[in-house]
């Protein structure tokens, strides 16, 4: 997003510039009011950040720029939740006079894992660790390529124990680098050998039920598609 206002001296002749930042707060507090129309199930996720806030602290701000996600559940939501947000952040430009440019990019799809695929990986977490050991997790709210993957053939993945602290954060500290590193590379092991046993069998029935929710000749075009 790029606001875009008008320059003028901060002290001495404020009321002659458009204050973009201004606008940029405004267009955040409109996203902060919709939040509550974010539905549960959906999983909605915004946060911007203001990335350039004006020049110096002597002029009115005039060039403002942030970044934000979009993140849900699926994209029938990310594109409700998108249209609310852009919506929000015009307001912001309206109510003071500014303009703003909203660029909008396809990020990572909604990750869903495979369930025929996903059990093979489970089974072998729990001969390895034993079933007390596992947590499984429903949506995650994270981002990766997996995603995309995962709309156009069967995926799934596991995570780590081993681990302190908040992920993201300056207290993250990995604490067993054998719960870590090593007992999730030998489940994935174990999952491919189950797979290409047989002359992969078990891999080729995985492969046939699965129904892709983007055609895999479809993906670029699809993409395109979400550009605004």
């Amino acid at each position: 997003m790029h606001y875009v206002g008008l320059e003028a001296h901060a002290g001495g002749a404020p009321q002659k510039g458009i204050n973009a930042l201004n606008a940029a707060m405004l267009g955040l507090m409109g996203i902060h009011a919709q939040r509550e129309t974010f539905r549960e199930e959906d999983t909605i996720r915004v946060h911007p950040i203001i990335t350039k806030g004006g020049e110096i602290v002597n002029n009115v701000p005039a060039d403002v720029r942030m970044e934000s996600y979009v993140r849900g559940k699926t994209v029938e939501a990310i594109k409700e939740a998108n249209e609310k947000v852009n919506r929000a952040l015009r307001a912001g430009a309206m109510a003071v006079g500014a303009q703003v440019e909203i660029n909008d990019l396809p990020g990572y799809m909604p990750y869903i894992k495979d369930a025929a695929l996903d059990k093979v990986l489970e089974a072998n977490a729990v001969a390895l660790v034993g079933e007390d050991q596992i947590k499984e997790k429903e949506h995650s709210t994270g981002s990766t390529d997996l995603g995309d993957i995962s709309c156009i053939m069967p995926t799934t993945s596991i995570g780590m124990g081993g681990v302190t602290g908040t992920g993201h954060g300056r207290t993250f500290k990995i604490v067993d680098k054998e719960v870590a590193y090593v007992l999730p590379a030998k489940v994935m092991a174990l999952t491919c050998v189950d797979l290409l046993c047989d002359k992969a069998k078990l891999a080729k029935e995985i492969i046939g039920g699965f129904k892709p929710t983007i055609p895999p000749g479809g993906y670029v075009e699809f993409m395109k598609g979400l550009v605004a």
